[in-house]
């Protein structure tokens, strides 16, 4: 695992909190909420993806079908 999906996941989060601290300021809550609710999804599917990767390798070193 490279520790680059770390800062990826840092800055996407980094990124979604000032776009919605910022959108919430100009009176725009759902756009904010909009904002944050991408940046989870964008998020969750890293992690998916790198949970897929992980039993892809269980699977290869432990030999199950």
């Amino acid at each position: 695992m490279d520790i680059s999906i770390i800062f990826r996941i840092a800055a996407i989060g980094i990124i979604t909190a000032i776009i919605g601290q910022l959108l919430k300021k100009a009176d725009k809550d759902e756009i904010a909420t909009l904002v944050t609710l991408t940046g989870l999804i964008i998020v969750l599917l890293m992690v998916v993806d790198l949970i897929n990767n992980l039993f892809g390798i269980l699977n290869t070193l432990f030999g199950l079908y």
